[in-house]
């Protein structure tokens, strides 16, 4: 197995990636190796493939040879011991001989691609068949393979994206009908799983992303499994809530005015909000190259400019200019600096189900404890995230003491978990619609940035989030108007290409671009916030049953501009 040759490629296919690597050891940190993380057995929890296989791991991302998501995610051939060993004895210093040895000792992951399940089915009919196509069971894992196992089977989003995701999730599993039911409980339980495991949700399941989280959407994944009565199933699964919380809050004790303590920031007036974190300050495992190159492009240290671009990945919008400094880079981000409407919105939310769950349990001391954490918290949004000038709950940065400027799609999250009063959810309403609102449906920014969490994308997640948060406070005909919009954007891509896509440009009508990756198809949220929100009205069943390109919807979509 040893290499015995050298490719004459390697003299000048290295150079490149030898000078950005020497570069790198220069201004890196010297340790990048976390601490070991115990889960709530005591057992050390799985390291990131960047300590598995520590200067393999690094050489090969800087190389660039292979895609940064598939070497994550690649299933070892040999044991570790292995395969560290054959590394320092073949000593591979280019990247011919890196790939080489890398696809001698590595079995590479496919992409989950999804064919058109039929020709010709209606919207509605292609989803429910696409489900099985995307349910995944992991089982037992190998060995030196980045893959958490989970008891249940699950529903990953397809594409590059072989894991379940935590938020996506829940908009994943508003497409479930009768049928699903069973697949949604499995879900739920393995989401509680994790938690009982790490204390916390992970980004998904995957080792590299045991640092963080992401937003906290599993109580409202929990009350799907009886929307007519959520807090006998937020009762169920108490414990489980309690610890995610307790996940967010960590550091509550201890945090100094003025000052955060992981994902706990205490303000002037001693009033407590959130923000998005990570425990990593070092390269992204999945994205390392783009980070080390983003870095070394900043102005600030290195390990807070990687603590602060996980801490964005945590976020869910990965990357956007909500998050960086006006005219900036991915390496201007402030995340880390900003108290999110969207986050402190969730955490309400989750202080307002646990109350439900304990009143159900008969837990009166529970219930006005997370009643009155969940107040406090809607105070503090209302003193420092509340524009009365604008009209909107907008991102508040610490550091400045002041709103952010940006509009951006967050600013529906306070209607839908129910924050705002009726003033100012009719306030938001007109800034959404005079704004935000394009042809194709919401834009999630009003900055062309070439990020993807900026305009002219838009997304499922905000589209549901919008639509059912104006309706709650009786903003119907906006709120329909918005459904209506993203299914033609939605339905008009599936009659031309026969899929579904992570998201779309809403000023053309047409598939998103942008970001680190390629547009990915599948597509978990896109498929259950369509079925979901088909639901809304009766006018809607024309998108339901439009065909892949044959259908009087399909012609009139297609042949607009």
């Amino acid at each position: 197995m040893r290499l015995t040759s050298r490719s004459t490629r390697c003299v000048v296919s290295s150079v490149r990636s030898l000078l950005l690597a020497a570069a790198f050891a220069a201004s890196a940190p010297v340790a990048i190796a976390q601490e070991e993380t115990l889960d709530a057995a005591g057992v050390v929890a799985p390291a990131p493939p960047s300590i598995v296989y520590d200067g393999l791991f690094q050489a090969v991302a800087l190389a660039d040879i292979v895609d940064a998501k598939d070497w994550v995610d690649v299933v070892p051939l040999f044991s570790v011991e292995t395969i560290m060993n054959n590394y320092r004895d073949e000593a591979p210093d280019c990247p011919a001989e890196l790939k080489a040895f890398v696809d001698a000792h590595f079995e590479f992951p496919a992409e989950v691609t999804v064919e058109a399940p039929a020709a010709g089915l209606g919207l509605a009919d292609h989803i429910a068949a696409l489900w099985p196509l995307l349910t995944r069971t992991s089982g037992a894992t190998t060995p030196g393979s980045s893959l958490i196992a989970l008891p249940h089977p699950y529903v990953v989003p397809g594409g590059r994206f072989r894991e379940v995701y935590y938020w996506d999730s829940y908009f994943t599993m508003l497409g479930f009908g009768e049928a699903q039911a069973p697949l949604a409980k499995s879900m739920v339980d393995n989401f509680a799983y994790l938690i009982d495991r790490f204390g916390f949700v992970p980004n998904a399941n995957r080792a590299y992303y045991l640092s963080r989280s992401q937003p906290p959407f599993f109580f409202m994944m929990v009350g799907l499994l009886s929307p007519d009565d959520p807090a006998q199933e937020y009762a169920q699964y108490l414990g489980q809530l309690k610890r995610e919380h307790a996940f967010w809050m960590n550091g509550q004790g201890d945090v100094e005015t003025g000052a955060a303590d992981k994902r706990v920031v205490r303000l002037a007036d001693g009033a407590i909000l959130n923000r998005y974190y990570d425990a990593r300050d070092v390269p992204r495992d999945e994205s390392y190259l783009v980070d080390v190159r983003e870095a070394e492009a900043g102005e600030r240290a290195l390990p807070v400019i990687y603590r602060t671009l996980r801490a964005t990945a945590e976020s869910g919008w990965d990357f956007s200019s909500r998050w960086m400094a006006e005219g900036g880079g991915l390496a201007s981000s402030e995340t880390l600096n900003i108290l999110p409407a969207d986050l402190n919105s969730l955490l309400y939310g989750l202080e307002r189900a646990i109350a439900m769950g304990c009143g159900a349990s008969g837990d009166a001391d529970c219930e006005a404890e997370y009643g009155e954490r969940a107040e406090r918290r809607r105070d503090a949004m209302n003193k420092y995230l509340w524009d009365e000038e604008r009209g909107a709950f907008f991102d508040y940065d610490l550091l400045k003491a002041e709103r952010r400027t940006p509009i951006t799609a967050a600013v529906v999250y306070p209607l839908f978990f129910e924050v705002a009063t009726a003033e100012q959810a009719a306030r938001t309403a007109d800034l959404v619609e005079e704004r935000l609102l394009a042809s194709g449906g919401i834009l999630t920014t009003l900055v062309s940035s070439g990020q993807q969490w900026d305009d002219p994308n838009g997304w499922a997640p905000l589209h549901w989030l919008s639509a059912q948060g104006l309706l709650q406070y009786g903003e119907t005909d906006l709120a329909l108007q918005i459904a209506e919009r993203w299914l033609r954007t939605v339905t008009r891509t599936y009659c031309n290409t026969g899929r579904l896509l992570e998201k779309y440009d809403v000023t053309e009508m047409r598939p998103g671009g942008g970001g680190e990756y390629r547009l990915q198809d599948g597509f978990g949220w896109t498929n259950g916030v369509t079925i979901a929100l088909m639901s809304l009205s009766p006018g809607f069943s024309q998108y339901a049953t439009a065909g892949a390109g044959d259908s009087a919807v399909c012609a009139q979509l297609t042949g607009a501009n």
